[in-house]
Order: structure tokens, then C-alpha cells, then sequence
């Protein structure tokens, strides 16, 4: 029987990052006085474990990728970060003087967000605040968060969530990852595992592990950007430009049809 609570892993771990970060608050301790690093540990449902530091979700924009500054610079009107995390993006943009909204479904993270600064925050899923009478121009999907599609069945179900949320002519700012172009043969053999499931090849299941809590299992979608236009098709969005300048990695924009 695994020995672990199910519950807010990636709000637990980025409330002890940022305890860490700025020296306030209960912070984990390895023994005596001496802090351990927060870590975020990934489990895949192959039993790949893989592990990094917690404190690039505090990233201030000097630490920044290229593409999340470029990524900022197609944002316009009212923007909601979906995934906002600590609020690494949304108070930049905030700070530049534009109206953004944080949403999130960890508790923790909006927590933190909003002891950063971030004003306007939401706790909840993407499908659940579709019914709100919001709207937005610009739905931002940064960290790899276009991988929030998580599939094929998914991804419309997302992507007319956010048509309900959009103003005539909004767009979707995503980054996302291409796959494909690795050796490793753990990856290579990862990838046919997925398609001999009927699974897109960099459809990741996993869970997020911190100290003595994990998250649910759930699917994590990285993908090429044919594939990406496949997933479009009959959706209310279209592709309208990719910025693959910093390959592997990727910026997708895609607007709403007409």
C-alpha cells in the first residue's frame, strides 16, 4: 500500500519553494537547521521518475526563456494565464499595466500567487468557469501548458471551454514541446508504447510527488505541430502562426474562427 496522501502536491511544494525563496514561513527542513531543496518529482505511468528544482516556477524575467518573453508580447486586452502556478507570468503582465486573471485548480499556488501580488485570481478547472460572464481577448498557456489538452477526447472539450470565455477575435498564446526529436531510447520506446495504445506519442500520464503527497494520475499532452493542427480541425480555433525558433520548444497562436 503506497504510504502517501492524495491531495495538492504542486501547492504544497510551491508554498515550501516560496517559504524557501524568501525565508518566510515554515520551510522543509533534511535535519538540524538545514534546508532541503524543493523538489518536484514526476512519476510516469511507465515508472520513469524524473526529478527538478522548484524554483523556476518563481522565475523573475531576467531568468526567463526567450520564447516567454516574445510569448508576453503577443498578449492583448483581457488575458487570462491558465495554469498560472506562482504567478510567474501573470505579474509580469500585471506590472506592464494589463488587466490578467490567474486560474488555477491548486489551491496552493493561487495562495502563493496572491502573496506575490497577483489581484485577480481564480480557483477552478477550465470547464467550470466557461459558464462565468467574463470574457477575454487573450488565453495564455506558458511552462508547456498547451500539454493542458491533454489528448484527442480532450482537447476539444478545452478548446470550446475557452470559445465560451473568448471576445470575437481572441487568440490563444501556447507553448508547447515537440517530442519527437529525441534518441533516448527510453523516450523512443515510450512514444511506440503510447501508439500501440491509440495514444498520441508524447501523451504523458503522470502524477507530481512532493515530500508525502501526490497528485491524481493525469494526461499530459506534448506534440508536433502537424499534430497540433490535426487536434484543430472542427474546433472554434485555428492555427494562425508558430514560432519554433527555440526547437524543441515551441510557440503556437491560435485565433478564433470567424
Amino acid at each position: 500500500m503506497d504510504d502517501f496522501l492524495v491531495g495538492d502536491a504542486f501547492g504544497e511544494m510551491i508554498r515550501d519553494a516560496y517559504a524557501v525563496h524568501t525565508g518566510i514561513g515554515p520551510r522543509p527542513l533534511a535535519g538540524g537547521r538545514k534546508h532541503r531543496p524543493v523538489i518536484e518529482v514526476i512519476e510516469r505511468d511507465d515508472g520513469l521518475i524524473n526529478g527538478a528544482l522548484a524554483d523556476h516556477y518563481l522565475d523573475e524575467p531576467g531568468e526567463w526563456e526567450h520564447y516567454d518573453h516574445r510569448a508576453l508580447s503577443l498578449c492583448r486586452g483581457h488575458v487570462l494565464d491558465i495554469g498560472v502556478g506562482a504567478g510567474r507570468t501573470a505579474i509580469e503582465l500585471q506590472r506592464r499595466g494589463m488587466a490578467v486573471t490567474g486560474l488555477d485548480t491548486s489551491p496552493g499556488a493561487i495562495e502563493v500567487a496572491r502573496r506575490r501580488g497577483l489581484r485577480d485570481t481564480v480557483l477552478n478547472t477550465v470547464d467550470a468557469y466557461a459558464s462565468a460572464s467574463v470574457r477575454y481577448d487573450t488565453f495564455l498557456l506558458l511552462g508547456n501548458n498547451l500539454g493542458l489538452l491533454e489528448g484527442a477526447e480532450r482537447a476539444p472539450v478545452f478548446l470550446a471551454a475557452l470559445a465560451r470565455l473568448a471576445n470575437p477575435g481572441a487568440r490563444i498564446v501556447a507553448q508547447g514541446t515537440d517530442p519527437y526529436g529525441t534518441t533516448d531510447p527510453v523516450q523512443v520506446a515510450y512514444h511506440q508504447r503510447n501508439r500501440d495504445r491509440g495514444r498520441f506519442g508524447g501523451q504523458i500520464r503522470l502524477r507530481l510527488r512532493y515530500r508525502r503527497v501526490a497528485s491524481e494520475w493525469f494526461d499530459y499532452l506534448n506534440l508536433s505541430v502537424a499534430e497540433l493542427e490535426g487536434l484543430l480541425e472542427g474546433t472554434p480555433w485555428r492555427l494562425a502562426a508558430i514560432d519554433d525558433s527555440d526547437r524543441p520548444y515551441y510557440l503556437a497562436v491560435m485565433e478564433l474562427r470567424e
